[in-house]
């Protein structure tokens, strides 16, 4: 039928996706991917980059 895809003959290609769980290893890391500032809840946020305790971390 016209519209409809034979999925026998299709290649699915899966492309992982980064979904920044890990927290950054450190500001500079997190500065270089322009993800700073982190905030508290944000992906790759992590208490031991927040030196203040704030909620915000690598904000200078």
């Amino acid at each position: 039928m016209e519209g409809e895809v034979d999925t026998d003959s299709v290649d699915l290609v899966v492309i992982e996706e980064t979904t920044g769980t890990q927290p950054f290893a450190n500001c500079s890391e997190a500065k270089a991917a322009g993800a700073a500032p982190l905030h508290k809840g944000d992906a790759g946020y992590s208490t031991s980059l927040d030196r203040d305790g704030d909620g915000v971390a690598c904000e200078k």
